[in-house]
């Protein structure tokens, strides 16, 4: 039996030096006259041990980690090829303290199979989802998608089917989906990892939507910062096509579906979804205002589906394992799992999949590790950019939409970034301000004109002019941006400046110049 070696090949661990631990490996069969078949599969999100290299064994997969391309040679000599021990030894990769605690539902497949590999995908379960859907009616396939209680995973939150009913129940001659791949949030990798580790979940995903809503074509969004991404995606679509999972009869049923691949040119505001439509049509990323909805007038002013890649993506189990299975997890109105990634100062960074309910405090604490520096955990911002900062005080808040909420934060894509206690909250509040007012699309005022004059008011503050008069004023500032933009991006903003004003005061009240120099 030949060996089978399995090396990552998805953008994060390529950062960390997968390719040439890949290249290494290949070296020393060549020169060992070993004939084995090297796999670059996805990551499975614990890269604090990547690049990370498995074996396929007589008992199963042996881990080693992380893999530099020094140890490669002596990972041959201690036999590693069947799992002989070596000082990078993990042993059983579901067995490793990190992924083992994991709830995977969404990311079952990813790093475990071969990401392009159609057979391999469904050897792991996959296109049950899909085989069920195409034997059911439209209607039972959006009210098991509503029962399983599947909100949207790019930050609204929104009822996953009711938006599918909406775009079932608006009669059109013409239905697209859209999938939302514009993963632009500071912290977030969860899109990317699917698209280039389990590609064929999403597009089985999309295909579910399609025959549910009755769209018979989707596209796909995807950022110009993800080359990898968008050709892995482009080559997944091309081998579903051929093998009847997309066309003019899906599975060979009736149903007529099939998607294609755009990219995106790097506007953060065109992850708003009103703004990628119009990007999709060729125009420049504007947000739209509503009404109409995407789901009356959307792509092309047809009936449209939007949804981020971890919702559709999250379709596929739903639809195997049925809506009380996927309900059955998590707490409250929050449903399901959902795909932490942890990032920043952090000393165990990665993706962790589990159900709605663990508190901030877990995640940051007994997941991540705490900081990489060693110092303690000052400030740690949820859902990217725009999200709040939790201060520790808050640590005990479970993650889901409404507790979140209720503390004047919002859970986003579910990206932490962590912050020890060296961060300048000041100097954050000032780059959530710059952020907004770089990526405004122009259309509205408060967001346009509003995040400028909040970099200028805040440069004022660290400047110690007038303390108490800036800090009135930007929270002035904040507060008609937050009911006043057309979109996320203006009212959102106000979030990571009020939290970190209210969280961290000392910050925003500069020490003198006078006073410093004595």
């Amino acid at each position: 039996m030949i060996p089978r070696i399995y090396i990552p090949g998805d953008s994060g661990a390529l950062a960390l030096g997968a390719e040439k631990v890949a290249k290494a490996v290949r070296a020393e069969l060549a020169e060992r006259g070993i004939e084995a078949k090297i796999v670059r599969n996805g990551s499975r999100g614990a890269y604090f041990l990547e690049p990370t290299v498995e074996v396929a064994t007589a008992t199963g997969r042996v881990a080693y980690g992380p893999v530099k391309p020094s140890d490669v040679k002596s990972l041959f000599d201690c036999g590693f090829l069947t799992g002989g021990h070596h000082k990078r030894w993990l042993g059983a990769p579901d067995k490793i303290p990190f992924l083992a605690r994991q709830t995977r539902l969404t990311f079952a497949r990813c790093g475990v199979t071969d990401p392009l590999s159609l057979d391999h995908y469904k050897a792991h379960g996959g296109l049950k989802g899909l085989q069920n859907a195409v034997a059911i009616t439209p209607a039972d396939i959006v009210k098991q998608v509503t029962e399983s209680g599947l909100r949207g995973r790019g930050g609204a939150g929104f009822p996953t089917g009711i938006k599918w009913k909406t775009v079932l129940d608006t009669s059109a001659d013409r239905k697209y989906i859209v999938c939302n791949a514009d993963e632009g949030d500071s912290g977030t990798f969860a899109d990317r990892m699917i698209m280039e580790g389990d590609p064929f979940v999403l597009i089985e995903g999309m295909a579910i939507a399609g025959i549910a809503t009755g769209a018979t074509k989707g596209f796909i969004y995807i950022r110009s910062e993800y080359p990898h991404a968008v050709a892995v995606m482009q080559k997944a679509v091309e081998i579903a096509r051929k093998a009847g999972v997309l066309g003019v009869n899906v599975l060979g049923s009736p149903n007529s579906f099939d998607m294609e691949v755009r990219v995106g040119a790097g506007a953060y505001v065109c992850g708003e979804e009103t703004a990628l439509l119009d990007s999709l049509e060729g125009k420049r990323g504007q947000v739209r205002a509503k009404p109409p909805l995407p789901a009356h007038k959307g792509l092309f002013g047809k009936p449209t589906v939007i949804n981020n890649v971890i919702s559709l993506a999250s379709v596929p189990v739903i639809m195997d394992k049925g809506a009380a299975f996927y309900k059955d997890f998590g707490t409250g109105r929050s449903r399901g799992t959902i795909p932490i990634q942890i990032a920043g100062n952090v000393k165990y960074p990665g993706l962790y999949e589990a159900a709605f309910g663990m508190t901030l405090g877990e995640i940051v604490d007994d997941i991540g590790g705490g900081t990489a520096t060693g110092r303690p955990v000052k400030a740690v911002q949820v859902g990217g950019p725009l999200g709040a900062y939790f201060p520790r005080a808050l640590f005990d808040t479970p993650f889901d939409y409404e507790a979140f909420a209720a503390k004047d934060g919002l859970i986003g894509h579910a990206g932490i970034v962590v912050f020890d206690d060296s961060a300048d909250m000041l100097k954050q509040a000032r780059f959530a301000m710059e952020f907004c007012a770089i990526e405004s699309c122009g259309k509205c005022t408060p967001c346009r004109i509003g995040s400028t004059r909040g970099v200028e008011v805040l440069d004022r503050l660290a400047q110690n002019v007038e303390p108490e008069k800036q800090i009135a004023l930007v929270t002035d500032l904040c507060n008609t941006m937050k009911f006043g933009s057309l979109c996320a991006l203006g009212g959102f903003t106000p979030y990571p400046v009020m939290s970190a004003l209210n969280h961290f005061p000392d910050d925003f009240r500069p020490t003198p110049v006078a006073e410093a120099a004595e």
